[in-house]
């Protein structure tokens, strides 16, 4: 790692760092940034403040810490894969099919009668209807990449099974209620908040593989820029790569869209923001750039989501949309050129 890297790197954690206490510090109730370090370290009698921090705040920083940096390595990931950079952590259908197993639950709820559907209808029933529906698309792509040899093709199956799923919730948005309809809309927006403890350290423990896979698959990253051919005649094992590259993209990217819902614009955006700053495509450096970047605008564009000193919340997915698009066009207009 050259020496401007590694200033660059202790920049952006100073930042990463100044982001978190300040997303901890804002919402409908102000918090002192000295307060902040009091409430996590100290351990006296609980106050007002300990408790916002401790129940809510810290919880909500820490996931979006995670969906910031997972969606942001998916995207680089499948960016790289397919030499495409249009690619993000959901062409491959995981989200869709997360969707689909939510719109089971929640719009199909009303066939099995009102008492049944209550029971149906709860946080962990949608958690894991979303992770069984991430999990039988990945089970299909996988299937599916090990007989097929054309990386393009499993972009492109991918695509047909996003098309799949979306036509099957289709179906059941036109037989449900108003009432159904809105809540599975609601799930659409995206949220980083209501995560227990208990299920960030689910939700923890199943990013932190996928993270592990992301990381030991860097050599065949680098190796697939130069294109299949050469990846080979540096003994590279194309299958075995692509396996590895895809159950950590499915891995992160499911459990991020079962906890937190399907949070656009980050893992397409982020991997070219880092490209065009960094100017590199060594994965050594672009990985932890990645992490360190998605996780600084996701804190950010929660922090602006709080609309701080009332009690809204807008959706997380509009924000990160209105906020990180404009920056993606200015910085490609800008360079004149897409760095790939």
């Amino acid at each position: 790692m050259k020496t401007n890297h590694t200033y660059s790197f202790i920049i952006l954690s100073v930042i990463l760092l100044f982001c978190l206490v300040l997303n901890i510090s804002l919402g409908s109730v102000s918090i002192p940034f000295f307060t902040i370090f009091e409430g996590l370290f100290s351990y006296t009698e609980n106050t007002t403040y300990q408790l916002i921090i401790t129940k809510i705040r810290l919880p909500k920083a820490i996931t979006a810490i995670m969906v910031g940096s997972g969606l942001g390595i998916s995207g680089l990931l499948m960016q790289t894969l397919f030499r495409n950079p249009l690619a993000g952590p959901y062409v491959l259908g995981i989200s869709s099919g997360a969707s689909l197993g939510v719109a089971i639950v929640i719009l199909g709820s009303g066939l099995f009668g009102g008492a049944l559907a209550s029971v149906l209808i709860s946080k962990w029933s949608i958690v894991i209807a979303a992770s069984l529906g991430s999990f039988l698309v990945l089970l299909a792509v996988l299937a599916v990449s090990s007989k097929v040899r054309d990386t393009m093709a499993i972009l492109i199956i991918g695509l047909m099974f996003g098309s799949i799923t979306a036509a099957v919730v289709s179906v059941l948005s036109y037989f449900s209620s108003a009432e159904q309809l809105q809540q599975y809309i609601f799930w659409g927006f995206g949220s980083l908040s209501n995560l227990s403890w208990e299920e960030l350290l689910i939700f923890f423990g199943l990013y932190t593989v996928g993270l592990l896979l992301s990381i030991a698959s860097v050599k065949g990253l680098n190796s697939l820029l130069l294109g299949d051919n050469y990846a080979k005649s540096l003994g590279l094992n194309l299958k075995q790569s692509r396996f590895i590259i895809i159950l950590a993209t499915s891995l992160i990217a499911g459990t991020i869209t079962a906890f937190a819902g399907p949070i656009a614009f980050i893992g397409l955006a982020i991997p070219h923001l880092t490209r065009q700053i960094f100017k590199t495509s060594n994965h050594k450096i672009l990985l932890p750039a990645v992490f360190l970047f998605g996780a600084i605008v996701m804190l950010i564009c929660d922090s602006i989501a709080q609309v701080p000193g009332s009690d809204y919340t807008l959706p997380i997915n509009a924000i990160t949309a209105l906020v990180g698009a404009p920056v993606v066009i200015w910085l490609l207009v800008r360079q004149r050129k897409m760095m790939f």
